[in-house]
Order: C-alpha cells, then sequence, then structure tokens
C-alpha cells in the first residue's frame, strides 16, 4: 500500500512539474527574422553529424519535413536516459539559427509509464514555428515509445503552444515501453527538471 502512495505521490509531482511553465532566467529577446532552413542543408548537416550510412535517421528526417515543412532552427547533442517506469533525460547541444547565431543549450526531463531501460543517443532536433530564442527556454511536453535491443532511430513531438521539437535520436542501450513526459530546455545546465 505504501509502494502505491509513493507511486501516486510521484506521479503527481510530475504532472505539477508539467504544468508549470516557468523561464530559467530572462534574456534579451532575439528574433528569428531569416528564411528557415532547407531539406538538403539538413539531411547534409545530420549525416556529417550522425556518420555516413546512417539510412535510417535520413529516412526519419524525411518523414518530419513531410509532416512540418523546414525548421526554423535546430541542435545537435548527445543525451543519456534511463527508465523503469519513472524515468529521466539529460542533454546538452548547439543550437543553429539560420543567420549563423549559435548557442550552448541543455535539456531534461523527467517521463511517466510502463517504459524501462537505458540508453545514450546522438540527438539532432528541429525546431518549427520558433519567434525569438527566449521562446524555447520552456517545457515541451510529449509521448514517446521505444524498442530496440543494442541501437536504434526514433523520432517523436514534443509542442508547446505553436512550438514544435522534432527529436531525432540514434542511440544504443536497450528500452521498451511507452512514456510521456517533457523535455526543460535551458540556457544553463542544470539537474531539476
Amino acid at each position: 500500500m505504501k509502494v502505491l502512495q509513493r507511486l501516486a505521490m510521484c506521479t503527481l509531482v510530475l504532472l505539477l512539474a508539467a504544468c508549470a511553465n516557468l523561464r530559467s532566467q530572462p534574456q534579451p529577446q532575439q528574433p528569428i527574422t531569416t528564411q528557415p532552413y532547407q531539406q538538403e542543408s539538413i539531411l547534409l548537416d545530420a549525416e556529417v553529424f550522425f556518420g555516413r550510412g546512417a539510412q535510417g535517421v535520413a529516412d526519419a528526417i524525411n518523414r518530419v519535413f513531410t509532416d512540418n515543412g523546414p525548421p526554423d532552427a535546430y541542435i545537435k547533442g548527445e543525451e543519456g536516459s534511463g527508465s523503469l517506469g519513472f524515468g529521466l533525460r539529460y542533454g546538452h547541444g548547439t543550437l543553429y539559427l539560420p543567420d549563423g547565431t549559435t548557442s550552448q543549450v541543455y535539456w531534461n526531463g523527467p517521463s511517466v509509464g510502463f517504459d524501462m531501460g537505458g540508453s545514450v543517443s546522438k540527438v539532432f532536433i528541429l525546431i518549427y514555428d520558433l519567434q525569438t530564442v527566449n521562446d524555447l527556454y520552456r517545457r515541451f511536453s510529449g509521448v514517446e515509445g521505444s524498442l530496440f535491443f543494442v541501437g536504434g532511430v526514433g523520432v517523436n513531438y514534443n509542442r508547446y503552444e505553436n512550438i514544435t521539437l522534432a527529436p531525432v535520436r540514434l542511440g544504443v542501450g536497450w528500452r521498451v515501453g511507452v512514456s510521456a513526459g517533457y523535455l526543460r530546455l535551458s540556457p544553463e545546465r542544470t539537474w531539476f527538471p
């Protein structure tokens, strides 16, 4: 009985944290004013990032382009995650804007669901409908399903209002299940999701 009470309390805390959407610190607005990236340039950059021969990655990115069109920005990075019913994900990378601006970005987030295992991944996050860089620093909710042993490619969508993140992951590890959670992006490293 105590286990169920603790499980319910942890679930409630995660849901309340997901509902909160506080920015880590105010920063000057940096409007994104140039044209979005084109599919060929994104595919070339992803091929260099993930390595030649990652056909599954190209297929995943082509599917995201079919669903959403060209992105306004993207992030190249890496992350580690693990779950046994409740999960955590931590990552870091570089944000690229069409005008050539780059900056460090960090993300983390909890998840809850029927999910178990762990993985480390290279991540290529396509970002849609981003008006300013500050709009990126919030919590983006999403649902993820995984089934891989040793390695796999996956993509899911995380959203907040009209902004969409499409993380394409190429990872190694063992992961199986489905979970709901959020990604919290920040300009600085933080341990609390």
